[in-house]
């Protein structure tokens, strides 16, 4: 009798995940088309890897965009945060926290919505939001209509696959959907674990790749590193390491104190209006920080130094702001921004040593250990940024060895916190 219903488990279990997987893609899908739809409407332009950002529109265009949008989000947000239930991490979701349906999904619309009217916050977030929702109400279903009731532990174990999927359908990223589940949401690695969150997360890019296609989500000029850069990471490594602990610890405390009753009225416009005034002039502050870490990957000489610099600076900056005043949304991508900056300033010296170095590839070594240290997760930062800018096998070891060092290094300055 044991034997049977651990048989109808595992069956319950892989039907959920094959379900799930085509399910949370589709919403990935439908995020994305939202995406598409907000920035033709507000800033006249289609985001690619080749256009990352409006460049097509006047400042003043950009600046009333995201204004308007930040206005709009802060209402949306002040009422399903203060006059209904309001919306349930995904932290608290796996809890057994319910996350209610249709707040989620005006809470999750409402971060695309202003991410694409402009607004300085990774995008990320939503579809790991949606994708976490979709399976705890699935996990309710299954309950109410008397079918193999499945474990706490595998009830848990979906939710997070499904935040993972969420995440690999829009980026078309697979194993980075799975390592987000295993190396930061449930924090285990097992083959269980491994098979449901790499299938729900294989077919949910699948879904997500009939709008999206294959291509990069960054263009890089090059994709084989030669070991002549390995001296690179031992010196740009640890900087990321102790630039991404202080980052990680500003929007962690922006987080703690995020603004989410009245006062979000005017103090979120007010963040998406310096958003604004900088984009007159600096289009790539706007959105989750594609654009700049693009202008950072397309970066072939010392005439950027400066913008870059500036760049850096500001996306910290506006994003730790962005999120203190209200906005919901990741920091993945504006980590990823940050640290293809750092690169890049770094490669600029370390090139007058070793002339054969690409930018381009010291701005990737920048990015993934920025990342790995904002997010601590060395294996999915690795993956990340080698699955979005389809790099070739070479690029394994340095930035194998760039998470390692940048993570550690990171540890000596949050162990303070």
């Amino acid at each position: 009798m044991k034997k049977i219903l651990l048989t109808k488990e595992k069956l319950t279990l892989i039907i959920s995940t094959l379900f799930l997987g085509v399910t949370v893609g589709l919403s990935s899908l439908l995020l994305s088309l939202f995406l598409d739809l907000i920035e033709r409407l507000f800033l006249n332009f289609k985001e690619s890897a080749a256009v990352p950002a409006a460049l097509g529109v006047s400042g003043i265009h950009r600046l009333l965009s995201v204004v308007v949008g930040g206005m709009i989000a802060a209402i949306i947000w002040w009422i399903i945060r203060t006059k209904v239930r309001p919306p349930v991490t995904i932290a608290n979701g796996l809890k057994g926290k319910e996350m209610p349906f249709y707040q989620t999904i005006i809470h999750v619309a409402t971060q695309i919505f202003y991410v694409g009217t402009g607004g300085s916050i990774g995008r990320e977030l939503a579809p790991r939001e949606i994708g976490a929702m979709i399976a705890q109400h699935w996990n309710r279903l299954l309950k109410r209509w008397h079918l193999a009731e499945l474990s706490t532990a595998d009830q848990r174990l979906l939710i997070a696959a499904a935040a993972g999927a969420g995440f690999a359908g829009i980026y078309i990223a697979p194993i980075t959907g799975m390592l987000f589940c295993v190396e930061i949401l449930l924090k285990k690695i097992d083959l269980r674990t491994i098979s449901v969150s790499l299938t729900m997360s294989v077919i949910a890019m699948l879904m997500g790749s009939l709008v999206k296609g294959f291509g990069p989500y960054y263009q890089v000029p090059t994709t084989n590193f030669p070991l002549l850069i390995l001296p690179f990471v031992l010196v740009a490594a640890p900087l990321c390491g102790i630039i991404g602990a202080y980052f990680r610890k500003s929007f962690k405390w922006a987080e703690a104190r995020q603004t989410k009753d009245r006062q979000i009225l005017w103090q979120l416009p007010l963040a998406a209006a310096l958003t604004g005034a900088i984009s007159i002039f600096f289009p790539q502050i706007m959105g989750n920080g594609r654009a700049l870490a693009q202008l950072a990957f397309d970066t072939t000489g010392t005439k950027l130094v400066a913008v870059l610099l500036f760049g850096a600076l500001a996306k910290a900056i506006v994003t730790v702001i962005t999120i203190r005043t209200g906005a919901a949304g990741g920091t993945l991508t504006p980590s990823i921004s940050l640290g293809a900056a750092i690169g890049v300033l770094s490669g600029l010296l370390f090139i007058n040593i070793v002339p054969q170095l690409s930018l381009a590839q010291c701005a990737l070594i920048g990015a993934c250990s920025l990342l790995a240290t904002t997010q601590q997760a060395p294996l999915m930062a690795l993956f990340m940024i080698i699955e979005i800018s389809h790099l070739s096998y070479s690029a394994f070891l340095p930035l194998g060895l760039s998470v390692i060092l940048a993570v550690m290094v990171s540890q000596l300055f949050l162990k303070k916190q």
